[in-house]
């Protein structure tokens, strides 16, 4: 790298240019004019300082073993509050997952597919799908048995829907991500908009309590499709077997050091809302839309 000077320097001139005009000089032309042996001494020694690096241990950390149903480091295994066998279903679920939820450590989703029989749990990971790309998810939106799991003005009450075999839903599309992540993959593609949107007309909290909500009414992906397999199966059993594993990883968490997460919005009822508020308008109407008669 060479010094460079700027023009004002040039003109008015610097005490510094008595030192010679060395210092506009490169690295490489002030050392060739170094004794060649300072310059061998300087080499043995950086060479002695990483010979002695090298031979420093090295601790290679093996990647705890999983096991292969769960998916959990075997240690804390949760096959025994699983269904002993798969349970039988007769409606497919398509998780649409955010990439990011892949790197989560506590994930309900495979808690989910290892409950569920090959093929029944269908886990599709990306932020954008297209006909183009995902052809089987375009044929399974295009079907009028197929449902998607999202709630808004225009989603129906999934209990409320006629229970009739002939028009039962055989297929439950569900966005597994953040709220923020699924609402803009609900309105990013195009495709989760063809089946007929539903919701959920459920009055109680999520026991998913080792992870933050923004609502008391939020529930997690497992919760989600619990509770929407007991509806269109019939079957309100399915809910609680399937629900099981969850509440054993939460009381294991628990136990073992982790806090309980209570949701923002009952976070802002109490005010132990710790964390600053926001200064974006929008973020600020999303917060008090948490919560009733309530400004911010």
């Amino acid at each position: 790298m060479f010094y460079l000077y700027s023009a004002m320097d040039a003109q008015c001139g610097d005490a510094s240019d008595l030192n010679g005009p060395e210092k506009y000089f490169s690295n490489s032309t002030v050392e060739s004019r170094r004794p060649s042996g300072s310059i061998e001494r300087g080499q043995e020694e950086t060479s002695d300082v990483f010979g002695d690096l090298l031979e420093l241990p090295v601790e290679i950390t093996e990647r705890r073993p999983t096991c292969v149903r769960c998916g959990r480091p075997q240690k804390v295994c949760l096959c025994p509050f699983l269904p002993a066998r798969p349970l039988e279903v007769s409606t497919c679920l398509y998780i649409v997952q955010h990439p990011a939820e892949e790197s989560r450590a506590l994930r309900t989703v495979p808690l989910l597919a290892a409950s569920l029989p090959p093929g029944k749990c269908k886990v599709l990971v990306g932020r954008r799908f297209s006909e183009e790309r995902n052809p089987e998810l375009a044929a399974v939106c295009r079907d009028p048995h197929t449902l998607v799991l999202y709630p808004g003005l225009d989603a129906e009450n999934l209990e409320d829907m006629k229970k009739e075999p002939s028009t039962s839903a055989h297929n439950i599309i569900i966005i597994d991500g953040t709220w923020s992540q699924a609402r803009d993959m609900f309105l990013r593609n195009a495709l989760f908009r063809l089946p007929k949107q539903v919701q959920l007309r459920n009055t109680l909290s999520s026991q998913y309590v080792i992870r933050t909500q923004p609502t008391n009414m939020c529930l997690s992906t497992l919760e989600c499709a619990a509770a929407a397999l007991s509806i269109v199966e019939r079957r309100p059993a399915i809910q609680e077997q399937l629900l099981r594993p969850l509440q054993a990883l939460c009381t294991f968490q628990l136990q073992h050091g982790a806090q309980v997460h209570h949701s923002k919005e009952q976070l802002l009822r109490t005010g132990r809302y710790e964390k600053p508020m926001p200064k974006n308008r929008r973020k600020i109407k999303r917060m008090e839309q948490l919560i009733s008669n309530l400004s911010i």
